[in-house]
């Protein structure tokens, strides 16, 4: 339980916040984020604790501390507010011209978007659900190519859908192939969106193409050792952008529950704190070494939601579906590991 001590200290402080804030219904509304996104995350905590094994004790910390912060604040507030802030053309916080306003008519204006968040929720929610499609096309090219850059690999030796991951294995002799295919899937999907909307897709989800091949590559640049395992400032940036491709969704399908940003702000805040704890638990009792499969199965579940990203540009697909896959996969992946691991069956 020492993995998860410090997310139930969270949790009962953040839970006690929302009460304060909304009563009863604020408590049940943030526990129910926070239980959604603790149970459609697990996945993310599993490739977490991929790249954080090949990490340093010292980077492993930065990552717990400074990454839970910007988890919480960063993703899941400051991020919507920018959001808002470009698409309405307004201030993120409140500055000079709010001021004035206050003072001239006694009132305080919704001029800029944290005012607006406050004061105005249905026109922020109304705003920030605007850029649906900018965002779920980000993020689902960003996790496309996480995927396709696990699996697009011909020096991988293991295999767990053998047919299928040794042919992607193959196809990774081509140089630039999972770019290749991240581009393909973009201009087949944005084929069958309206102009006005395609355009918002291919841009949006160029660049996501366009953020992770320089993530990917900033250990190089900027000489960080052993970048390939993504360590580093480098590793530190690609799993931040990473949790925020995840969140994506979380964020905009939390305000079906509540347009408060606080209590958004606090449920999926708990969730992420024990993702964090589960990647650490990962990490530190080497299950994925453990349970050979457990990786494939969490890579397998980003495939999947990177599909229902980009395919949300066209068609509307439950958060529930999207959660239940990822599950199925993660089970079937670590019951068959330890079907290999203990009753030695042939794999």
């Amino acid at each position: 339980m020492r993995y998860f001590s410090s997310s139930f200290m969270v949790t009962l402080l953040g839970l006690g916040l929302a009460a304060l804030i909304g009563g009863w219904g604020g408590l049940w509304i943030a526990f129910n984020l926070a239980l959604l996104e603790t149970s459609l995350s697990f996945d993310n905590a599993v490739v977490n604790a991929s790249v954080l094994r090949h990490w340093d004790e010292k980077w492993r910390r930065r990552f717990l501390l400074w990454g839970m912060l910007i988890a919480v604040f960063g993703m899941r507030v400051v991020f919507p507010l920018v959001i808002v802030a470009v698409i309405a053309g307004l201030w993120p916080l409140p500055g000079p011209v709010s001021l004035y306003e206050y003072f001239s008519s006694g009132h305080w204006p919704a001029s800029d978007v944290l005012s607006m968040a406050l004061l105005q929720p249905e026109r922020y929610a109304a705003i920030l659900t605007s850029a649906h499609i900018e965002v779920t096309a980000f993020g689902g090219a960003f996790l496309l190519l996480v995927f396709l850059n696990f699996f697009l690999d011909y020096e991988k030796d293991t295999h767990w859908f053998k047919p299928i991951e040794q042919l992607l294995a193959h196809l990774g002799k081509l140089e630039m192939a999972s770019v290749l295919v991240a581009l393909l899937v973009l201009l087949l999907l944005a084929s069958h969106l309206p102009v006005a909307e395609a355009l918002r897709f291919l841009q949006a989800g160029i660049w996501g193409v366009l953020v992770y091949v320089l993530v990917d590559g900033l250990g190089d640049l900027i000489g960080d050792a052993g970048a390939a395992a993504k360590t580093g400032i480098g590793g530190f940036i690609y799993l931040e952008i990473l949790d925020a491709s995840f969140s994506f969704d979380g964020v905009l399908g939390a305000f079906a529950l509540t347009k408060n940003i606080f209590l958004i702000a606090i449920g999926l805040g708990i969730g992420a704190m024990f993702v964090r704890s589960f990647t650490l638990m990962l990490v530190e009792k080497g299950t994925l070494t453990a349970f050979k499969y457990l990786e494939h199965g969490a890579f397998w579940a980003i495939g999947a939601l990177a599909a229902v990203m980009l395919l949300a540009a066209r068609w509307h697909i439950p958060e529930a579906v999207t959660g239940g896959v990822a599950a199925v996969l993660i089970v079937i992946a670590a019951i068959h590991s330890w079907l290999v691991r203990d009753k030695g069956i042939a794999q």
